[in-house]
């Protein structure tokens, strides 16, 4: 099945445990035309290396999809340590701040769309789409935004603007060719999508690229091109050809712009029509002058706040035609089916965040639309439905420690990988009673599994038999877990442990994202003991030092007690050699009597193959990465900066500064961490501030 020269993946670790039976398995599925496969792989066994393994089998294009940015940019990571000679991007929503444009007629309020765009992340997206029209040994890491509309590909790549040394081209007749594509014109220092003009030479930065591409004309010809680093100056190459790509995604040719301008108005004199025969005239008003309004715009200068909202007139889709997303970026085949490997990670939940976007969408645009703020062309700017999805894709890996469903009906085959490299064996498991005197969890054939107090010492309920555990286990030098229903029990938990003696904090939504890193810091130090939290899954917890986790209430069926969710919470305790769990509940669940099983079905493989292979199991030893204090520090150290840039009466020093920053935030975007670089960035936007001060 391999080819050379496309995708080559370097590691130092072979492949152990399940994983050489899992990629072969894979692998032969992918060459006999499976659709859809699982991948059912425990916490620690290494997934994304097996899949790594099959890319490098398959040697065609992939997405990976994840349903949050934070496990988006910790793959994009793996796969860019895996393959690093080949291109590994990042494409999730670009903004930082995020609010939709939305009408709420109980109370007659309007709310205007508000967004903040991160330009790194769309630096990144526009190399993500521009890495897959011109290579095809391309993994693209996005989140579900890959759903979204984006503008076609065709024209996208038909107006990119090639530039050739020896080429007839005029100073004039290139700036008019860089305005069409969106750069926009400036006489300070280039950022992505912008370009300036310094007498005989015109420097533009591509928009997926902190680079400046220098370009000398001289008779009308292009004379030369010249690459240079961005912040240094420094020549980097001197090519004869180079590709500039539109600085936005949605582009439209000047001669489709009066056709889509027609459709606009032909559609909005039918719809003022039918608002003035429902007698709804403040909404016809309303309509008519905005949507008149952005026809100006887009007339005068190529583009208006909220253009996508009229991305079918553009692209000349039909009514209800899904519209081109980044899966229309992904090649095809001559036959036009999709010719590229599709991975969801993390499945159980990733299925669903897809399944869901299309209906939210559409709910809130139809409110506008109905009170005259949107066309009903605006429908058309939408995520894809599903059934959509499914057809814009090729084969599919679904991988997930606990697949859903959906998975498990529609994949040929379930690849399990139960065997950790590590030898580690899933936690013990034990069943409690919630409150008072009491026997065991009633189901059947299960009372065996609760475990009571000695003889003579009476059991008190849940929370004090936790704490006791926790004592014992804390002695041992292990940290503990706990996981309750409801924000107040957490904090309410954590402040009764604290009364007891112990260490302890919580943590759930309301804290914000740097604080959470903190506190799971702080806990792998040992700073403190014992975290208690509501839906600890979703916080990317990777912790080899907790040896113990309690399951307060685990008989509430529901969403944070179904059998998913714990099977998942169990795993929380697989990277410790002594790692158990304790389950408090009054009645057998069909979910804690499947995850008991399942888990019990996990540890008799994981046992006997140990015992086969004379493997010691050994808890895992992670570096505890300590970013939340490096940001503390970078955030000091930036006011301490600024305070001495003060103080400099000249712009030279400042401009210096201002140059190390900001190859410093660009080395931080390429390794994905966006924390650092906001702080960076922070720094760099008031060195700019500083330097047009001083004039």
């Amino acid at each position: 099945m391999k080819k050379e020269g496309l995708f080559k993946l370097a590691s130092e670790y072979e492949p152990a445990g399940d994983q050489p039976e899992a990629i072969s398995l894979l692998s032969d599925g992918l060459e006999k035309g499976y659709p859809h496969q699982t991948l059912l792989g425990i916490t620690g066994s290494g997934k994304t290396f097996t899949v790594a393994n099959v890319i490098e089998k398959y040697q065609k294009p992939t997405l990976v999809i994840a349903h949050n940015k934070t496990l988006a940019a910790q793959l994009a990571q793996e796969y860019r340590y895996f393959f690093p000679d080949n291109a590994v991007s990042y494409f999730v929503s670009y903004y930082d701040y995020y609010q939709p444009e939305a009408y709420v007629s109980v109370t007659d309020t309007y709310i205007e769309k508000e967004a903040q765009i991160n330009e790194e992340i769309n630096r990144l997206r526009h190399e993500a789409t521009q890495a897959l029209l011109v290579s095809r040994d391309v993994i693209v890491v996005a989140s579900v935004s890959c759903i979204y509309g984006l503008g076609s590909p065709v024209e996208y790549e038909k107006v990119n603007f090639k530039i050739e040394v020896g080429m007839e081209m005029s100073r004039t007749a290139m700036l008019s060719r860089l305005v069409g594509i969106h750069f926009q014109r400036t006489t300070a220092d280039l950022n992505p999508g912008f370009f300036r003009v310094i007498g005989n030479f015109v420097e533009v930065m591509p928009v997926n690229e902190r680079k400046t591409y220098r370009i000398a004309i001289k008779g009308g010809k292009i004379d030369s091109v010249i690459v240079l680093d961005a912040v240094t100056s420094s020549v980097i190459g001197e090519p004869e050809t180079v590709f500039i790509f539109p600085a936005h995604h949605f582009v439209t040719p000047e001669n489709e712009i009066s056709r889509a301008l027609k459709d606009i108005e032909d559609e909005l004199y039918l719809r003022l029509e039918e608002l003035r025969r429902e007698g709804k005239n403040l909404e016809a008003e309303r309509l008519s002058r905005r949507t008149r309004y952005d026809m100006a715009m887009i007339r005068e200068v190529g583009y208006c706040k909220g253009i996508e909202n009229y991305s079918r007139h553009f692209s000349g889709r039909a009514k209800g035609d899904a519209p081109d997303t980044l899966l229309s970026y992904f090649p095809h085949n001559e036959e036009g089916e999709p010719d590229f490997l599709t991975v969801i990670d993390e499945s159980h939940v990733t299925i669903p965040q897809i399944g869901g976007m299309y209906a939210g969408d559409r709910s809130r645009k139809k409110s506008l639309i109905d009170h005259g703020f949107r066309l009903p062309s605006a429908l058309d700017n939408r995520p894809l439905t599903f059934n959509e999805f499914a057809s814009r894709v090729g084969p599919v890996i679904y991988t997930s420690a606990t697949p859903g469903k959906y998975e498990r009906e529609n994949s040929e085959q379930v690849v399990e990988q139960v065997i950790r490299p590590t030898g580690l064996i899933d936690p013990e498991l034990s069943i409690r009673p919630v409150a008072g005197e009491g026997g065991s969890p009633k189901g059947p054939g299960r009372a065996g599994r609760s475990r009571s107090k000695s003889d003579g010492e009476a059991y008190t309920g849940q929370v004090d038999d936790f704490v006791n555990e926790a004592v014992m286990e804390i002695d041992k030098g292990g940290r503990v877990l706990a996981t309750t229903l409801t924000k107040r029990m957490a904090e309410d938990l954590s402040d009764y442990l604290k009364e007891k003696g112990l260490k302890a904090e919580y943590l759930h939504s309301d804290i914000k994202t740097i604080e959470r890193m903190e506190i799971i810091a702080s806990l792998r130090r040992g700073d403190f003991d014992c975290l208690v939290g509501v839906n600890l899954l979703r916080e990317g917890l990777d912790l080899p030092e907790v040896s113990l986790i309690g399951i307060l209430d685990a008989d509430k069926e529901g969403f944070l007690r179904s059998e998913t969710a714990i099977i998942q919470i169990i795993g929380r305790a697989a990277r410790n050699i002594s790692g158990r769990v304790i389950l408090y509940a009054d009645h057998l669940t069909g979910s804690i009597d499947n995850a008991v099983k399942e888990t019990e079905r996990r540890r008799a493989i994981q046992i006997a193959f140990n015992e086969k292979h004379g493997i010691t199991p050994k808890s895992i030893d992670k570096k505890i990465h300590e970013i939340t204090s490096s940001l503390e520090k970078k955030r000091r150290d930036v006011a301490g900066n600024i305070l001495d840039m003060e103080k400099v009466t000249g712009k030279a020093e400042i401009r210096r500064s201002l140059k190390a920053k900001e190859k410093e935030m660009e080395e931080a975007v390429r390794r994905l961490d966006f924390e650092t670089a906001a702080v960076i960035r922070d720094e760099v936007y008031m060195l700019r501030e500083m330097i047009k001060k001083r004039g």
